[in-house]
């Protein structure tokens, strides 16, 4: 009797851990499987001729589109984006004038050419959805232009993006307070440098809001620093100064009036102290025609005003102008591909363009033609 006792306990006990170790395998989670990395890029090229322009000359001043009569290169970018869970990150990379201007502290070392390709790159930490952290370097998000050619609506770019900031490389928060409203905070480097030795960092700044239809967005953008002893050149292949304390407040606007008429807006204001206080400021308008989902007009105007002479150099070195920029581009779209004929008016309150004969002269007009893919 004893064996059977002891055979069917040792039965049923097997019985139990069969029917346990069936049941765990049914119930336990199979493996996550991470996401699929998204990849995605551009390219872009342009021609622009100056009509009054000597020979050699370019009479650009601002960024990107320093050639005359002459087919160029844009950039290439090439984008990688993967995210697991919490966690994700971003390699964007960039190759051709665009780039090495937009990383030009990095293109003056030929050590950091290799860096200097990298547009951004950074690791982002979601503890929840409303918070996320984001380490490495991305573009600035001071400005209403951006560094890539299929996000703006002109080709050329306007003289607050040229002089402002670029891109900044530390760690930042974007905090979500509701569906229209957030904030940002972060610590960076000295604006433009992905790596440095200075100690000084960047107080950066912006909070966001926008109406519950989506229609209008405004954002107050804000970078600065101080506390600095002494004004000290940090790159002297580019003239990059740490002055002694800049802050930066910047203002973005966007509006949608109807299903073809759109409105933007951006102004700023730079205020540095190299021993002595000095500023300088922009303001401009953005009007967007869409009359067909084909085609488009965008009119930009910009009033740019240096009157210390920070960013501005006459050519017969007169210290202190401003300078207004006109620009009208139309966007031509087949498919993935945009196609932007450009039609711009620089004009100065001083000599900061040559004319054909190479005197100095305060106006300068120009056409460029544009073609920008996106995949």
């Amino acid at each position: 009797m004893l064996k059977k006792i002891i055979l069917g306990t040792t039965m049923l006990m097997s019985y139990g851990l069969t029917f346990a170790q069936t049941d765990s395998s049914k119930t336990a989670a199979a493996p996550a499987t991470p996401p699929a990395t998204t990849f995605s890029g551009s390219v872009d090229a342009y021609y622009r001729a100056n009509f009054n322009a000597p020979g050699g000359k370019t009479n650009s001043l601002t960024s990107f589109t320093n050639s005359n009569s002459s087919f160029e290169l844009g950039m290439i970018s090439l984008r990688a984006d993967h995210s697991f869970g919490k966690v994700g990150v971003t390699a964007d990379l960039g190759f051709g004038r665009r780039a090495s201007e937009y990383s030009y502290n990095d293109t003056a070392s030929h050590s950091l050419l290799t860096l200097a390709a990298v547009k951004q790159l950074y690791v982002t930490y979601s503890p929840s959805d409303k918070v996320k952290f984001t380490f490495g370097k991305w573009g600035t998000h001071v400005g209403y232009e951006v560094l890539d050619a299929y996000s703006n609506r002109n080709y050329s770019m306007d003289y607050m993006f040229s002089y402002g900031p670029f891109f900044h490389t530390g760690l930042k928060a974007d905090i979500t307070l509701n569906s229209t409203t957030a904030f940002m905070v972060g610590l960076a480097n000295p604006t433009d440098f992905s790596t440095t030795t200075s100690g000084t960092k960047v107080f950066l700044a912006q909070f966001s809001t926008g109406s519950a239809s989506g229609k209008f967005k405004a954002f107050l953008n804000y970078q600065g620093y101080g506390g600095v002893s002494t004004p000290t050149m940090l790159n002297a292949n580019t003239g990059y100064m740490l002055y002694k304390s800049l802050s930066q407040f910047d203002l973005v606007i966007n509006g949608t009036l109807s299903s073809q008429v759109g409105i933007g807006f951006n102004g700023t204001v730079q205020s540095i102290n190299d021993g002595a206080s000095k500023s300088w400021w922009g303001s401009a308008v953005y009007l967007n025609y869409d009359p067909i989902s084909t085609f488009g007009l965008t009119l930009r105007g910009e009033y740019f005003s240096d009157k210390d002479g920070l960013k501005l150099f006459p050519v017969d070195g007169v210290v202190g102008s401003n300078v207004v920029d006109l620009t009208l581009s139309g966007n031509v779209k087949i498919g993935a591909l945009t196609l932007i004929p450009e039609l711009r008016l620089d004009n100065g309150s001083e000599n900061l363009f040559l004319a054909s004969d190479g005197t100095a002269t305060k106006s300068t007009f120009s056409a460029l033609l544009a073609a920008v893919y996106k995949f």
